[in-house]
């Protein structure tokens, strides 16, 4: 299978076009070629909702706009990425074949609607979707213009038909192999006579039903087999399509974390990763918008650690955020590069040209309404790709992280999902995002991993509220340690398997309490009015939310609550273990304690850091230094070293000046 690097090697730049809307405008088909050129746009999303188009009627195809369009495209040097149609299907199909019709949570089949609307179990609709994207395949798969199969788009959500409920039971007794005693055993069924005494009798969580707190074990499993249904159907696009055209690379659009799929199952099965990310940029908190981006960001780069592409970002504003609000001069090109900073190869929009009706008529696109290739967002566009063909050099590098942290899609399900601690909001992805600030504001690239990752290759692991691990993920955080690793954990630290059962004989589960030396026998849930600290180093540190009564065996006790009855008890400790040490942060602050501390480590472990204003970062790929603004304000960065803008012919020696909303791009000089 060839790279798409090989298909294109440089930096992707488009957008989703949808030429199905416009075909009675045959004047804009035309112009539109020409204006992507002049947008220096090179590559084009086609296809994604024209199934209605391709097939108008059952078993009636028409190829032949999509074959001009191609042929359009590539005589302006556009290339094309060919989706698959599955994810809006036509009208004629749901009113004919119902089956294709998700029932949702509350039991009601749905009518005809929206989009990613289809039973991902329904045999119809699989032998629908099959058929056309084998003729697609069979007439663009030897096409030298198409670079990419999109495969769908956006995969997810979820479909309680009793297609699904057999398929979902089918894949219980897998799991479980046959074994009714076992399922029992991993549910805690037993709790309130819950016991499932034969297969039949098993649901999906639905609103009439079993709510999802009561059964927390059937929830998880409901939430992993959506996960492999999800990707079953997904596989079998791609099976399809391979079987014809084997030698182009494929590709599915994820989304925004956390998801209710588990993309570290889904992303096997794909050639490369693409997501789409829609951040509220020029939000009360820029700092937080980029730092939430960036996570994103790395986290979809680490899932195959290699380059990724953004599929679909707005070169303007969005239509269906709180507030649409405009990116401000030159946050568009920032933006861009961020994703490019972070390990993209691509930067791509929805849409190339704004639709005329629907719902996204006034979603952000290159074109807008005036149908006129100039204006401020036009030049935006035109700049970034200006931009992207002077770094050649960069395209198809890698990311090189020493810091890795722990996030988990299945472990957010659990949490989310367990009675107890605070119920409201247990604000796992905030403090996750609040542990990788830290390693942001200094420089320092992170890879965003799963549980099940190997580690070795890191100097550095961080695993805030790794609530749900099971004995396996608990095995290789030990291995890791025992070979010299240095790991920092949190409160709520394995405290229960997959299934969400309790670990017997205390927390954190099995060997944990040994890599950690400690024991946490309980945890303080803090109402939003509390506060407690932590004295640590001479100083006192904030501690919100959630304050763990630990006991120590083996730690060294570093810092110690400052209030309430466990006042003068561990708070934060450190454990040396066999060849390596292990962290423990047994309460949430505020940012200002684990900053510190990371501050601490990477100095230690010897992990090259910039002292940066606030506001800005630095990201690296394979030497290449991405220099990142985010304020309103100019501002001057410390860099060690002379080093050369990538873009314009400017040498700096020591310090670079980055503008308002900006990013300047530089290698060192030899």
């Amino acid at each position: 299978m060839k790279e798409y690097q090989t298909l294109h090697p440089h930096f992707l730049h488009g957008a989703d076009y949808n030429p199905d809307q416009w075909l009675t405008y045959p004047e804009i088909l035309a112009q539109d070629p020409e204006m992507m050129a002049q947008a220096h746009c090179n590559c084009m999303s086609v296809g994604i909702f024209a199934w209605s188009t391709l097939e108008p009627a059952e078993g009636q195809y028409h190829f032949e706009q999509l074959d001009s369009i191609i042929e359009n495209l590539a005589a302006k040097g556009v290339k094309t990425i060919l989706a698959t149609p599955s994810a809006a299907r036509p009208r004629w199909l749901a009113e004919k074949y119902p089956e294709v019709r998700r029932v949702n949570k509350s039991g009601v089949r749905e009518q005809y609607n929206t989009r990613h609307n289809y039973c991902y179990t329904s045999p119809i609709y699989r032998e629908k979707t099959a058929a056309i994207d084998r003729l697609l395949a069979q007439r663009y798969g030897n096409n030298p213009n198409v670079i990419l199969w999109h495969i769908s788009n956006e995969l997810g959500g979820e479909c309680h038909c009793e297609l699904c409920q057999d398929a979902f039971r089918s894949w219980l007794k897998k799991k479980y192999g046959g074994d009714l005693d076992k399922l029992n055993h991993a549910w805690w069924s037993t709790f309130w006579s819950h016991n499932v005494t034969d297969w039949d009798q098993i649901h999906s969580p639905m609103h009439h039903g079993e709510p999802d707190i009561i059964m927390t074990g059937l929830y998880l499993d409901w939430r992993n087999f959506v996960t492999y249904q999800t990707t079953d159907f997904m596989k079998m696009e791609i099976d399809t399509i391979k079987s014809v055209c084997p030698n182009i690379p494929v590709t599915t659009n994820l989304m925004w974390l956390p998801q209710n799929v588990d993309y570290h199952y889904l992303k096997d099965y794909i050639d490369v990763i693409s997501w789409d990310a829609y951040p509220t940029w020029h939000e009360p908190d820029q700092v937080r918008c980029a730092v939430d981006t960036a996570f994103n960001h790395d986290y979809f780069r680490s899932l195959k650690h290699k380059p990724f592409l953004l599929m679909e970002s707005t070169p303007s504003n969005t239509n269906w955020q709180a507030v649409s609000k405009l990116k401000r001069p030159g946050m568009h090109r920032l933006a861009s590069l961020q994703a490019v900073a972070h390990g993209s190869d691509s930067v791509q929009y929805f849409q190339w040209r704004k639709g005329r009706g629907g719902s996204e008529k006034f979603h952000g696109a290159v074109i807008d309404h005036n149908g006129k290739a100039s204006g401020r967002v036009f030049e935006d566009v035109k700049q970034v790709g200006i931009s992207l063909e002077k770094l050649d050099d960069i395209c198809g590098t890698k990311t090189n992280a020493k810091v890795a942290l722990i996030f988990d899609n299945k472990n957010s399900w659990a949490l989310s999902n367990a009675s107890g601690f605070i119920n409201t909001d247990k604000k796992y992805m905030k403090t996750c995002l609040q542990h990788y600030k830290s390693f942001w504001k200094r420089g320092v690239d992170v890879d965003v991993i799963s549980t099940g990752e190997e580690l070795c290759g890191y100097d550095l692991v961080v695993m805030p509220m790794l609530y749900s691990m099971d004995p396996s993920q608990i095995d290789r955080i030990e291995d890791y340690v025992a070979k010299g690793g240095t790991v920092v954990a949190t409160y709520a630290t394995g405290y229960v398997d997959t299934t969400d059962l309790c670990y017997l004989g205390g927390f954190p589960g099995n060997q944990l309490k040994d890599v950690f030396g400690l024991t946490a026998d309980e945890i303080d849930s803090l109402y939003p009015t509390d506060r407690n600290s932590v004295l640590w180093d001479g100083k006192s540190y904030p501690v919100v939310d959630y304050c763990e009564l630990i006991t120590p065996t083996t730690a060294q006790v570093l810092g110690s609550y400052g209030a309430d009855f466990y006042k003068n008890m561990p708070a934060l400790l450190k454990n040396s273990y066999k060849a390596g040490t292990a962290y423990y942060v047994g309460c949430r602050d505020t940012g200002e304690l684990t900053d510190a501390l990371y501050g601490q480590l990477l100095e230690q472990l010897g992990i090259q850091t910039y002292a940066l204003p606030e506001g800005v970062s630095v990201h690296s790929r394979e030497g290449y230094l991405f220099v990142e603004n985010y304020n309103d304000h100019a501002v001057t960065v410390e860099l060690p070293g002379i080093y050369r803008n990538m873009e314009i012919d400017q040498v700096y020696n020591g310090t670079v000046s980055v503008e308002p909303y900006n990013i300047v791009i530089v290698c060192a000089q030899k």
